[in-house]
């Protein structure tokens, strides 16, 4: 999870850095991919009960949920 979680800003700030659009959208689109990694871990740790905290749970899931929304967003403005 701890690197599903550093991947996602890596990917973003490596795509930013590139030197064209494309370039940045590949990178935006492995920065979802780790995040949809993440949620799947999320939810398997739910599952074996390394999370008890329903709360918490829902609050990352919300998060990462949130994030994908952004991420999506900038990929469609991205000419």
């Amino acid at each position: 999870m701890n690197r599903c979680s550093v991947s996602v800003p890596s990917n973003i700030a490596e795509g930013a850095g590139r030197n064209s659009n494309g370039e940045f959208k590949q990178f935006l689109g492995i920065a979802v991919g780790s995040l949809f990694e993440l949620e799947t871990q999320l939810i398997i740790a739910k599952e074996v009960m390394l999370i008890k905290d329903i709360s918490k749970f829902e609050e990352i899931s919300n998060d990462i949920t949130s994030l994908l929304n952004m991420l999506f967003k900038l990929k469609l403005s991205i000419k």
